[in-house]
C-alpha cells in the first residue's frame, strides 16, 4: 500500500507540457496571495471568533497567520518540483503512496465541499439581512438556519448551492477579469469597514481580552484558520516565478502580513466599536456557536449583540449610524460571496475527478458531459452533497470541519518535504523550504495544535468520515487502482479537468488556490 506510488518522473513529465513563462515577481506574488486569502472567512466567521475568544480573536488571527506562513513554505517546495494541478494529492501519491494519497484526497472533499457550504451559509445570513434592510422582508429563522442552530432547513444557502452546481454543469465559469472586479470589491468593502469603524473605538471594549483564557484564543485561531486558506495560490505559482528561491517566500509572507494585519484592524474595528464579549451560561461558561443555547440566549438579549449576528461586519456598521454603508457592506459579500462558493466547488469536482481517472474512485464518476464538455456527474454529485449541508448546519461548525480536512492535507504536505528531501536530495527544487528542519516540524506541529483546539464534536466527525475512507479504500479503491494494477498515468492536466479554484488575475496564469 505504501509502496505504491505514482512515479514522480511521470507527473513532471506531464508538467514540461505546459512550458509556463516564469514572468511573476515578488509583487505580483503578493498581490495574487492578498486576492486569494481576503474575503469569506472575515465577512462570516467575526460573530464566531468573538463568541470563542471575545477580544482575545485578534491574537488568535495572528496564531492563524503564523502557521499559514510556515506550512506555506512548505506547500511552494512541493508545488515547485511537482508543479501540476493535483493539490496535495498528487504530493503525497509521489512520495507517501497510495494510501495516503487517498487519505488526503478524501481529507480534500472537507475542505473544498464543506468549505463551500460553509461560504452558502455565510451567503444566507447576508441575503437574510438584505432583504430586511432593502426590502423589509423578515424570514423565518425555522428557514434561514439548521437543526442545530434552532431552525429547520437553511433554504437560502440550499438554493444558493443548486444554482452554483448548475452553474458548474453547464460549463459558466468566471473570467479572471470578472474574479478580478469580486476580489476588489470584497477588499474595498472592508477597506470602508476599517475607515468608518476603527476612529469610533473604544478602549474599554477590549477588556477583558481573553474572558474564556488561553483555550478560547486556541478554538478561535483554529475557526479562522478557515479565512486564510487560499494561500496556496502563491503556493502553486512556483513555476512561474522568476528567481523563486527569493520571490516565492516575499509573496507567501508578504501576502499573509498583509492580510493578518487587515483582519486585525476589521477585528479592532468590531471589538472596539460595538464590543465582542462572548455570552455565558449561567454557570459562566461560554455557549458553543451555533447552536440552539446560543439562539436562546440571543433572543433574551435586550439589545443584539455581535455574537448573535450573521453579518457582523454589516450589522457593525450599522449599529455606529453607518447604516446605509452597512447595507454596501452586506451587498458586497452578497455579490462576492455566490463566486467563491464557484471555486470551492471547482476545486472539489477537481480532485474527485483525477481520484476517478486514478481508479480509486468509480470512474464513471469522471464522465463528461457531450454537449457541456463538464464532469457533470461528480459536478452534480458535489452539489447535492453541499446543499445539504449548507441546509442543514451552522457556518461554524462547517467552517471547523473543513478546517480540520484543510489541516490534515497541509500536515501531510509537510511531511511529504521532509521525506524526500531524505529520499531524494538531488532532485531538481526550484524552491527549498528555507531551514527546512525548523520550518517543515513547526509546520507539522502547527497544524496538529489548530486541529486539536478544534472541537471534540468536529474531531469526532473528522476521524468519523477517515474510517468511512478507510472502508472505501479497502473495499474498492485499492482493487481498481490503477497504479495498484500496473497503468502509469498522470491525469491532472488531461483537457477536460474541471478547472482550479480561484481563477488567474488579468493576464497570468496560475493553476491554484481557494478564497475562503
Amino acid at each position: 500500500m505504501f509502496a505504491r506510488v505514482k512515479p514522480l518522473d511521470a507527473i513532471l513529465a506531464t508538467a514540461e507540457k505546459k512550458s509556463l513563462h516564469r514572468s511573476l515577481g515578488a509583487f505580483q506574488l503578493t498581490m495574487l496571495g492578498v486576492g486569494a486569502v481576503i474575503g469569506t472567512g472575515i465577512f462570516v466567521l467575526t460573530a464566531e471568533a468573538a463568541q470563542k475568544a471575545g477580544p482575545g480573536m485578534m491574537l488568535s488571527f495572528i496564531i492563524a497567520g503564523v502557521v499559514c506562513a510556515v506550512a506555506a513554505l512548505c506547500y511552494a517546495e512541493m508545488s515547485s518540483m511537482v508543479p501540476v494541478s493535483g493539490s496535495a494529492y498528487t504530493y503525497s501519491y509521489a512520495v507517501m503512496g497510495e494510501l495516503m494519497a487517498w487519505m488526503v484526497g478524501w481529507a480534500l472533499v472537507l475542505e473544498y465541499a464543506v468549505a463551500a457550504g460553509a461560504v452558502a451559509v455565510g451567503w444566507s445570513g447576508y441575503f437574510v439581512g438584505l432583504l430586511r434592510q432593502f426590502f423589509g422582508l423578515e424570514l423565518s429563522h425555522a428557514l434561514t438556519a439548521g437543526p442545530i442552530d434552532g431552525g429547520l432547513f437553511n433554504m437560502p444557502a440550499f438554493i444558493i448551492s443548486l444554482f452554483v452546481t448548475w452553474l458548474l454543469v453547464i460549463g459558466t465559469r468566471e473570467s479572471a477579469f470578472v474574479n478580478a472586479i469580486l476580489v476588489t470589491i470584497k477588499i474595498a468593502a472592508l477597506t470602508l469597514f476599517v475607515v468608518l469603524a476603527l476612529p469610533v473605538m473604544n478602549s474599554h471594549n477590549f477588556e477583558p481580552f481573553a474572558p474564556l483564557g488561553f483555550g478560547g484564543v486556541s478554538a478561535a485561531a483554529a475557526s479562522i484558520f478557515f479565512a486564510y486558506v487560499g494561500f496556496d495560490a502563491v503556493s502553486t505559482a512556483a513555476e512561474e516565478t522568476k528567481n523563486p528561491q527569493r520571490n516565492m517566500p516575499i509573496g507567501l509572507i508578504g501576502s499573509l502580513t498583509i492580510c493578518t494585519i487587515f483582519y486585525l484592524l476589521v477585528a479592532a474595528g468590531v471589538i472596539g466599536s460595538v464590543g465582542a464579549q462572548p455570552l455565558l451560561d449561567a454557570n459562566g461558561v461560554g455557549i458553543s456557536p451555533g447552536t440552539k443555547e446560543l439562539t436562546a440566549a440571543c433572543a433574551a438579549q435586550a439589545h443584539e449583540v455581535v455574537v448573535c449576528s450573521k453579518e457582523a461586519l454589516a450589522w457593525t456598521l450599522r449599529e455606529i449610524g453607518w447604516t446605509q454603508i452597512g447595507n454596501l457592506v452586506g451587498l458586497a459579500a452578497g455579490l462576492a460571496l455566490p463566486s467563491v462558493i464557484l471555486m470551492m466547488m471547482f476545486g472539489q469536482t477537481r480532485i474527485f475527478f483525477v481520484m476517478s481517472r486514478d481508479g480509486l474512485l468509480p470512474e464513471r464518476l469522471s464522465k463528461v458531459h457531450p454537449k457541456y464538455h463538464t464532469p457533470h456527474v461528480v459536478t452534480i454529485i458535489t452539489g447535492v452533497f453541499v446543499a445539504f449541508f449548507a441546509a442543514l448546519f451552522p457556518v461554524g461548525a462547517l467552517a471547523d470541519i473543513s478546517n480540520s480536512g484543510t489541516l490534515f492535507a497541509f500536515a501531510m504536505v509537510a511531511v511529504a518535504v521532509m521525506v524526500l528531501r531524505k529520499t531524494d536530495p538531488n532532485r531538481v527544487r526550484p524552491f527549498r523550504t528555507p531551514a527546512v528542519a525548523v520550518v517543515a516540524p513547526l509546520a507539522i506541529v502547527g497544524c496538529a495544535y489548530l486541529f486539536f483546539s478544534l472541537s471534540l464534536y468536529t474531531l469526532e466527525l473528522f476521524f468519523g468520515w477517515a474510517i468511512v475512507g478507510l472502508f472505501v479504500y479497502f473495499l474498492y479503491s485499492r482493487h481498481h487502482s490503477h497504479v495498484g494494477r500496473g497503468i502509469v498515468e498522470v491525469h491532472e492536466d488531461d483537457p477536460e479537468t474541471p478547472p482550479q479554484p480561484v481563477p488567474p488575475l488579468p493576464g497570468v496564469h496560475t493553476p491554484g488556490g481557494s478564497d475562503a
